[in-house]
């Protein structure tokens, strides 16, 4: 049985639930056994660098400094998360590629009583461990419920195929890992030119009418190409085109009905697994009209479809919301 380090960061543990509970599932039927990194932290996300440079890899530090700690027949820490994926790849790198770095890191990770050698871990995608090392062959001869007339637009988003520092993707502009994927499940996977563009990540914490935009776009392509449901990796991308839909519909007057669903999800419905056990049911937009196309069942939660508008955005904010990243002082602009 395989075996990998598991960091699973903040998201997969909360809003992105159903991410980690069909991770698991599926792992389970596919012989990978994942052991999980103990006490580690936040990865700080997308927006912590632009507050504190050293601190940032700091954070990223210590968690790969812990997984290191529970090397033994493994070297290969997994993310499911593209951020989580991104910051612990490009720490390993950065401080690999910098000796006042790798320097400056471990003198903080002394102070818990840890330190990291760069390269000790290979860090990689869940995606990407399940193409490649368990394989399309392996995954073909388990699937017990073909995914055959579900049209599916696969989005990686714009962070997990690029920077490529290990070469692990076969285009960093246009990935195919996940369409092959999906085929091998017997979806119609649908030419989505959008596969990699940014979804907006926490800008509906910024900008709320760029957000909308970025948004928009995605699943106004995914429409036009006459998709059922649209596939990602990312527990941000998930948040962003699924709880944001009905506000965007409410911005330009449209009505997509698009669900969003982790490539997971559909994973574990073409082994057989049932929708409650792989989190269907909890997303904001309905997945259940579209998984009816395959002869599938999924319980809609209590107003999670005709009210997303309502769930996603009415309620009011606090005057006083949760502090957003400032750029280091000599680097703001003055009034």
């Amino acid at each position: 049985m395989p075996k990998y380090i598991l960091y699973p960061g903040c998201s997969l543990h909360r809003m992105a639930r159903p991410y980690l509970d069909s991770t698991l599932a599926l792992c389970e039927l596919l012989g990978i056994e994942l052991e999980e990194v103990q006490d580690w932290n936040c990865c700080g996300a997308t927006e912590y660098i632009a507050v504190h440079h050293l601190a940032s890899y700091a954070l990223v530090g210590r968690n790969l400094a812990l997984a290191a700690q529970k090397v033994d027949d493994t070297h290969t820490v997994v993310a499911a998360c593209s951020a989580c994926y991104l910051n612990l790849a490009k720490t390993d790198s950065y401080m690999r590629q910098d000796a006042r770095l790798n320097q400056q890191v471990n003198e903080a990770l002394a102070a818990g009583g840890l330190q990291y050698i760069p390269g000790s871990v290979r860090v990689r995608h869940l995606l990407d461990v399940i193409v490649n090392d368990v394989g399309l062959e392996h995954v073909a001869s388990s699937v017990v419920r073909s995914l055959k007339g579900l049209r599916v637009a696969p989005y990686y988003g714009c962070m997990i195929a690029r920077p490529d520092r290990e070469n692990r993707w076969d285009n960093v502009e246009h990935p195919v890992a996940m369409d092959r994927l999906l085929k091998t499940l017997g979806a119609e996977v649908i030419d989505f030119p959008l596969k990699t563009h940014c979804c907006g990540g926490h800008m509906t914490q910024i900008n709320l009418s760029v957000a909308y935009e970025l948004i928009r776009r995605l699943i106004h392509g995914a429409d036009q190409y006459r998709a059922d449901v649209i596939s990602t990796l990312c527990p941000i991308c998930q948040l962003n085109l699924d709880a944001y839909q009905g506000e965007v519909n409410r911005h330009f007057h449209t009505s997509y009905e698009m669900p969003v669903l982790y490539f997971t999800q559909l994973m574990g419905l073409a082994f057989g697994l049932e929708p409650e056990t792989l989190g269907i049911g909890k997303e904001f937009v309905a997945a259940g009209p579209a998984l009816s196309h395959i002869g599938v069942e999924a319980v809609i939660n209590e107003g999670a479809h005709a009210t997303t508008a309502v769930r996603a955005g009415s309620r009011k904010k606090e005057k006083e919301g949760l502090p957003m990243p400032r750029m280091p002082i000599h680097e703001e602009k003055s009034p």
